[in-house]
C-alpha cells in the first residue's frame, strides 16, 4: 500500500469517527463540517458522501453548503494564512503596493498555497482595522501601518520558489 493511500484511509477512518455522534442530525451539517475541517485544515473532498450518508443528504447538497459558506475550503491551506485589505483606506495609504510586494516575496497569486503548505495569500474587502491602513493579517495577527520595509522584515526569510 502506498503511503497516500494509507493516509487516505487513516483519513477516512477518522471521517467516519466524527460523522458517527451526528448520526441522521441533518442539522449537525454545519458543526460536523467544521469539525472535519479543524481536524484536517480543510474538508477533504472523499469525506463528502460518507458526511452525506451519515446525515441523510445528497453529496450535492453538502457540497451547496460547503460551496456557499466562504470560511469552509476543499482544498488544503497554508498553516499561515495571510489577508491583505483592500479597503479603501488601505487602498488609498498604498495597499496595492502592499499587496504586490507579498505576492513576490510568498511568490503566490491571490487564493493560492505555496506547495510547503506554510501561506495561503487571500485578500478581504475591510480587515477592520482602518486606523492602521495599510495592514495586512498574517495567521491572525495584524500587522499594520504596512510599508515595503515591513513587507520584507515579514517575509524576509521566505525565498521566492520555496
Amino acid at each position: 500500500m502506498h503511503k497516500e493511500e494509507e493516509t487516505r484511509e487513516t483519513d477516512l477512518a477518522r471521517v467516519n469517527e466524527l460523522v458517527a455522534e451526528y448520526s441522521q442530525q441533518k442539522w449537525a451539517l454545519i458543526p460536523l463540517l467544521q469539525k472535519v475541517q479543524d481536524e484536517f485544515g480543510y474538508i477533504p473532498p472523499q469525506s463528502i458522501p460518507i458526511i452525506a450518508r451519515a446525515l441523510g443528504l445528497f453529496p450535492s447538497q453538502v457540497q451547496g453548503v460547503i460551496s456557499f459558506y466562504t470560511q469552509l475550503y476543499t482544498q488544503p491551506r497554508g498553516r499561515k494564512v495571510v489577508r491583505v485589505c483592500r479597503g479603501t483606506a488601505c487602498h488609498v495609504r498604498g495597499g496595492k503596493t502592499i499587496l504586490k510586494l507579498v505576492k513576490q516575496y510568498l511568490d503566490l497569486e491571490e487564493g493560492e498555497t505555496s506547495p510547503d503548505l506554510e501561506y495561503t495569500l487571500e485578500t478581504v474587502a475591510c480587515i477592520g482595522v482602518c486606523a492602521l491602513a495599510p495592514n495586512i493579517v498574517v495567521a491572525d495577527h495584524v500587522h499594520g501601518h504596512m510599508n515595503p520595509k515591513k513587507v520584507e522584515q515579514l517575509f524576509k526569510n521566505r525565498k521566492v520558489g520555496e
